[in-house]
């Protein structure tokens, strides 16, 4: 009997990176598997066989990672060991004084020793010492005075919303008929830990200074598309963690803005837009013939990357040397993250910042941002309009 034509198509299959997994199931943890399914747009069985994979994983190296803290546990023991000693060395002389000269012993020397660790080694209780340095600032004409100019200065940082540094602030306190001069501030800022809002430090993720061969610019600054898969263009940033640096690929379709593939890693290396490639590749169902378009970078120009773009099909473009503007809708994409999901958040591990750029790619920028350059509509809503 023949089989039928429906019978005999293959079937297809969409592959997903382990970063999309691994932050996958960390959403249907917190939101329950078949609303993340609904969310992500995929079966709940996946989400059930990625959990059971990771658990396998995760049981795997639960000794490994017993062993790691045991020796994290080792090397703290040790670190406060060496300060002991280091305490009992300056301090030999004031073991036996009286607990006066203990206090002013830990007073002077509280930015290199741990307070705690130090009233343990020469005898004194924590209480004891700051019950001293009370009742110093309490005494010293002095200390009374710094208390006051520190209200000031205080009152007149806050009032500038943390952005003025010592000089600015010299003039305010002028200007409301306070004399003061800027060394003073400065010394009272210090006291009280206030820093004036610094701009951003600039971080290059932009290596041009290579002798790896570079393509030419197939773009030129014409960011329209009139199907999918025709240009997508990829960039590199950076994003601040308590841990360091989180450094982040995409690549953008054109024709919807639809972020297709991303990556995150901790070393901005050939890898990480390697991977970010693969990613797009696999959702798009491997095309071919796509003009993929980034800065001239080395990790773009790496041999790695050059043989992943040869091996399926896809066409080469390159900005000109030091020219943003040519890859400008990168640009736009990282300005819109950072603004909207970045700035004014702590994020105190790279996992923590992993999340929320999943999220934000994922749930946020494809599914429901609406973007100016396809009509105030989102990604995947254009994609799904305009094919249908």
């Amino acid at each position: 009997m023949a089989r039928s034509t429906t019978s005999m198509k293959k079937k297809s299959y969409t592959c997903y990176s382990d970063a999309y997994r691994q932050e996958a199931l960390a959403l249907a943890d917190r939101i329950g598997v078949a609303a993340a399914a609904r969310e992500l747009g995929i079966h709940a069985s996946q989400l059930y066989q990625w959990r059971s994979k990771a658990q396998l994983q995760q049981d795997t190296s639960e000794r490994e990672r017993s062993l790691a803290e045991e020796n994290a546990r080792l090397k703290r023991q040790l670190a406060e060991a060496n300060e002991e000693l280091a305490i009992n060395k300056k301090g030999r002389g004031v073991l036996c004084e009286k607990p006066e000269v203990k206090y002013a012993f830990i007073h002077r020397h509280r930015q290199a020793f741990s307070i705690q660790r130090m009233c343990h080694v020469v005898g004194v209780a924590r209480s004891g010492y700051y019950a001293w340095r009370q009742r110093e600032g309490a005494s010293s004409p002095k200390r009374s005075q710094q208390a006051i100019i520190d209200q000031h200065v205080a009152k007149a940082y806050h009032q500038r919303k943390g952005r003025s540094g010592a000089p600015r602030l010299t003039l305010d306190l002028r200007d409301d008929g306070m004399p003061i001069n800027r060394k003073t501030v400065a010394a009272s800022l210090q006291r009280q830990g206030l820093r004036a809002k610094a701009a951003r430090k600039f971080k290059a993720t932009t290596n041009s200074r290579h002798s790896l061969p570079v393509a030419p610019n197939l773009l030129e600054q014409n960011f329209t598309a009139s199907a999918p898969n025709q240009k997508w263009v990829g960039d590199i940033t950076y994003l601040a963690t308590g841990e360091g640096w989180l450094y982040l690929a995409v690549l953008i379709d054109l024709y919807s803005r639809k972020v297709v593939g991303w990556a995150m890693s901790e070393r901005m290396t050939a890898d990480l837009v390697c991977d970010a490639l693969q990613m797009a590749l696999w959702r798009r169902k491997m095309p071919k013939g796509v003009i993929v378009h980034s800065d001239r970078g080395s990790q773009y120009c790496s041999t790695r990357y050059q043989s992943l773009l040869t091996r399926h099909e896809l066409t080469c473009s390159m900005s000109a040397k030091g020219n943003c503007y040519d890859n400008a809708c990168a640009e736009s994409f990282f300005h819109s993250l950072k603004v909207e999901a970045i700035h004014g958040e702590q994020f105190t591990t790279r996992n923590d910042m992993r999340r929320q750029v999943f999220e934000y790619v994922e749930l946020d920028y494809n599914k429901q941002r609406r973007h100016s350059a396809i009509g105030m509509i989102s990604p995947e809503a254009f994609e799904a309009r305009m094919i249908a």
